[in-house]
This record gives C-alpha cells, structure tokens and sequence, in this order.
C-alpha cells in the first residue's frame, strides 16, 4: 500500500464520460495486481464496498454516488509472443487504453480486431459486455481473462470458455457482476488480411472509395472514418456511446413486425430471427435529433442511438429521458430497448 493515495469525496461525475454522478466516498488509483489486492483488503478492513472502473466511458452513476471505495485501473503493459509465423498472443494489463492497443496491433499487421477501432475506454473493459462493432466481437479473439476474484481474495485466470460470452454480454455483466477485479487479458491474433464479407457500412465505405485491397490498416481506417462521422468524441461531448443494445428477435416476431413496418430496418439471424436496428427503432419513435427542454439530455444528430448530456443536473434526468424512449418504442413496436452502460453501484437504472 506504500505510495498509494486514498482521496475523499471525490466527484464521480469526472469518472464517467456521461458527466454526472454523486461522490465517491474513497477513491484511490492501482498500478498493479498487489495494489488492486491492497486497495480491495484496505476497505474491507474498514467495512466498505469497493469496485473497480477503468476510463469511465461505459458507466452511468447513481446521484448518490458510492459509499465505498473506488478503484481506478491504471494497470499497463503490452507483452508480444509469436507463437508462429502466423498466430501472435498479445497480453494487456487493463487499464491499457483500448484504442491504442488496436492502433499497435494493426501497425504489426495483426488481424482481429481492427473493426473494434475508435471504440472509448480501457482494455479490461472490453470483455465485460463482449464489446462488438463492424463484425467483430472480442470474444472472437479473447483467449482468458486475468482478475482478482474479490470472493476469495486471489488472483486468477478465466479462459474465454468460462466467461459466459454472448451477444454484449458475460458472466462479468451477468451472473458474476461485480466479482471479478479484471487486470489483464490475453488475446489471439493472427497476421494477415481480414477477409469478407465485411459489415454492410464498411463494404459500402470500400465501394465508395475504390478499396480493393483489405488489410488490417484499411479496415481500421475505414472504421475510424465511419465512427468519426457519425459519434461525438467523449472527450468533448457528454456520452457514453450507444446507450442501447440492438434487439434480438424469434422468427415469429420478425413476421409480425414485418408485416408492419415495409422498412424495418434488421440483420437475419441462421435461427430466422433477427436483430434489429436500435437506432433505426428510435428514430421512428420520434427521437431522431431530439433535444429535451425537460432533462437537458438528446439523442445526438447524426446517431440517434447516442444520448448526450447537453446540460443535465442529474443522473435522475438522464433516467427520465432514458424512460420517455424506451416507453415510445415498447409502445410503437412492442419491443423493450436494453440498455447498455453499465449503472452503478450495481442497481438497475
């Protein structure tokens, strides 16, 4: 615990790209496994809850803040092993900056993970809702997950087959939320060229623009050219990116809807179900550029599945703006949106 720093009340409205939130009760930064385990015995002799967030970009908190400890993941590291002329391991600490992992592994002319570009926040958080864009999953390449498990007290690894992966979910989000302190990650990557089919967007970018010639560089060109022209940056507009997951679908209802609405905007699924465009849903609803005098919150021009803090007081106000969307496509499509940033503490918004 030498040289660690335990702050007090501390705004949690600086820890998440969203703006707002109540105050920490501690906050303290790790830079390693030991401080993590420090930082984690360091409140539980004091009787406090503690969890652990990485830059903040997938997180909505509660006004009242956390009572507890916050940990901030400021765990680096960047370890190369080529297995062969073809297979490469890559291991990540997690407070890695996901962006500039992608960035390194493209420049290496490593395949897996370059539609994944542009994407906010650190490295550990990806597996924690199965992080997903243009076609790719990290799933795909994720070999384990290395975490300190706040029930036992230890360090250990999960293979990707014990993390319970799914479409923008996992044990982590799921079942185990809140169990695991994530720390590092190993991921396989392969040298070579993505190869098609590629993401509707992305061929239409390539079509558009004469490329013939599919690399891990053009694919993550072509994707920070496409996130770039429709998502506000963090970093200078409040969010946290898409606020809702895109609906799954049975076959039934995908006939039922279809017979409904001539354009319903979806992607088939082998099971003759779908998944549908959570954007093109909230668009319908009304929502598209929609700026709420009420909450101070909107749906960003170019992405209306974007919400963005423009001048709201609370979490409270985002919830309720939240509420009015999700209440308008249930009513419009019989359909629930799911929201996807995580609340905490771990209480649904």
């Amino acid at each position: 615990m030498k040289g660690m720093k335990f702050l007090q009340n501390v705004s949690l409205a600086d820890y998440s790209t969203m703006g707002l939130g109540g105050p920490a009760a501690y906050l303290t930064e790790a830079s390693s496994r030991d401080e993590v385990s420090g930082a984690f015995n360091w409140a539980k002799e004091r009787n406090l809850p503690s969890l652990m967030i990485g830059g903040g970009s997938n997180i909505i908190w509660d006004d009242k803040g956390f009572p507890g400890l916050v940990i901030v993941n400021k765990i680096f590291g960047y370890e190369v092993y080529e297995e062969d002329e073809n297979n490469v391991y890559i291991t990540l600490g997690a407070g890695e900056p996901w962006d500039s992992v992608v960035e390194r592994s493209v420049a290496a002319g490593l395949t897996g993970i370059e539609a994944l570009s542009l994407i906010p926040g650190t490295a550990g958080a990806t597996p924690i809702q199965n992080v997903g864009a243009y076609g790719q999953e990290i799933s795909q390449t994720l070999v384990s997950v290395e975490a300190f498990d706040v029930q036992t007290g230890s360090l250990l690894n999960i293979p990707n087959s014990d993390c319970g992966f799914s479409y923008r979910n996992s044990r982590f989000k799921a079942g185990d939320r809140g169990r695991f302190y994530i720390t590092g990650l190993t991921l396989h990557l392969t040298k070579g060229s993505p190869l098609p089919p590629f993401y509707g967007s992305v061929q239409k970018y390539f079509d558009e623009h004469g490329i013939r010639e599919y690399t891990p560089a053009t694919l993550r060109e072509t994707v920070v050219a496409i996130r770039t022209s429709k998502l506000p940056d963090p970093a200078v507009v409040h969010n946290t990116g898409s606020f809702f997951a895109n609906p799954v679908i049975n076959a039934g209802q995908l006939v039922d809807l279809n017979s409904q609405f001539e354009h319903l905007s979806h992607w088939p699924l082998d099971n003759g179900g779908a998944k549908l465009s959570a954007a093109w849903l909230i668009e319908q609803a009304g929502f598209k550029d929609y700026h709420d005098q009420e909450t101070g919150m909107a749906t960003w021009p170019r992405q209306p599945l974007v919400l963005v803090n423009e001048h709201a007081r609370s979490t409270a106000d985002l919830i309720v703006f939240k509420q009015k969307i999700v209440d308008a496509v249930q009513a419009k499509f019989g359909i629930t949106l799911v929201q996807e940033p995580e609340s905490l503490p771990h209480n649904p918004v």
